[in-house]
């Protein structure tokens, strides 16, 4: 059996990887994909507690993340579909939709 420390250091370097991507890329889409990742390394940090503590509210949070990560990608898509109508563009130093 693996120990849940692993779990959890792999959910570090996940996020770690998810925020280092969102901050150091300039496209709207991969900016997308690292905050599904961090996503998916907080439910794999909510998993490996709920084991190691033998619980299954772990996994009930997950479950409500799933949820909010799927309305996230479709409402996200969304309005980086809009985006790049309006704007031709998806680079995020292109964008400027709170000047006048």
């Amino acid at each position: 059996m693996i120990p849940s420390s692993y779990f959890i250091v792999l959910s570090i370097v996940l996020f770690f990887l998810g925020a280092l991507g969102f901050l150091i890329k300039r496209d709207l889409i991969t900016q997308f994909m690292s905050v599904e990742i961090m996503l998916n390394a907080a439910n794999i940090a909510f998993i490996a507690f709920a084991r190691s503590a033998g619980s299954l509210d772990g996994q009930i949070i997950v479950f409500f993340v799933i949820t909010v990560a799927g309305a996230e990608a479709a409402i996200g898509l969304a309005i980086i579909l809009l985006i790049f109508k309006q704007k031709k563009t998806i680079k995020t130093e292109d964008i400027n939709l709170l000047k006048g």
